[in-house]
């Protein structure tokens, strides 16, 4: 039998962007991640469930800075555009306070939503922040918000966000499609390609970090490196001893240092 995609059996390809998988211990980084959000509502004033559309899950959190020309970090959360939540992350927010505000986005979620929905949502989210202030904007995006990050590089509002991190992300949406994770995001080749940032234009062409486990699987190291060969102003890294779970956590630090100087 032929390989689907690349050199990749179909269960090859479904291990390749299995995650939990990959990491054994997955579950004490989203332990954390629970654990250290919680103390950060218990100790930092922020907004919660602010709404940016009329969906449910279109709200966001916001952490404020020293004032209304701070910069203004992004980060939307991961989770195969089909789970998770914001408030999951809410322990990005103390990285980049008081220099910065924080936003940390919802969006709505497949099967409900198609991926055409929740990048438009996305979108949205982007303009409602640009209209309230007046900083610059980063944005910062994990596994499926990565790719949703680099979603808005190629929109118009795109040309408003001044630079872009993405951790472990997916940025060609091809394989996603014939994995097992299209059970429930149901896209055809049509709806892939044109969600895919590496087969489309980033006009703005902004300065892109991309950063990747070292203990990541080679499709997702792939996936960086095919959106840092497509796009301009883009380099990657590869970050020691880090898997999908906890890059979350060491990258921010690196992106700190571009931003908040």
């Amino acid at each position: 039998m032929p390989p689907l995609y690349k050199h990749y059996s179909q269960s090859a390809l479904n291990r390749q962007y299995n995650n939990r998988l990959q990491t054994p211990d997955f579950a004490v980084y989203l332990e954390w991640y629970e654990r250290s959000s919680r103390e950060v509502e218990n100790t930092v004033k922020f907004e919660k469930d602010i709404p940016y559309g009329t969906h449910p899950r279109e709200k966001l959190d916001i952490f404020p800075g020293k004032d209304q020309v701070s910069p203004v970090v992004v980060f939307i959360h991961g989770g195969y555009w089909r789970s998770f939540d914001k408030s999951s992350f809410r322990f990005i927010a103390p990285a980049f306070l008081p220099e910065a505000t924080v936003v940390c986005l919802n969006y709505p979620l497949a099967p409900e939503s198609s991926m055409d929905q929740i990048v438009s949502s996305c979108e949205k989210a982007l303009v409602w922040i640009t209209e309230k202030y007046k900083g610059d904007i980063y944005i910062v995006g994990h596994s499926a918000g990565a790719h949703l990050a680099a979603m808005l590089l190629t929109k118009e509002v795109g040309q408003k966000i001044k630079r872009m991190l993405g951790l472990s992300g997916i940025y060609n949406l091809i394989p996603i499609q014939l994995s097992d994770l299209n059970d429930t995001l149901k896209m055809d080749e049509s709806m892939a390609t044109r969600n895919s940032p590496s087969l489309l234009e980033n006009t703005h062409s902004i300065p892109i970090l991309l950063a990747v486990g070292e203990d990541e699987t080679e499709e997702f190291k792939a996936q960086t490196e095919e959106l840092k060969a497509a796009w301009k102003r883009t380099i990657s890294i590869e970050i020691n001893n880090a898997n999908h779970f906890s890059i979350v956590d060491p990258s921010l630090s690196i992106f700190k240092d571009l931003i908040c100087k």
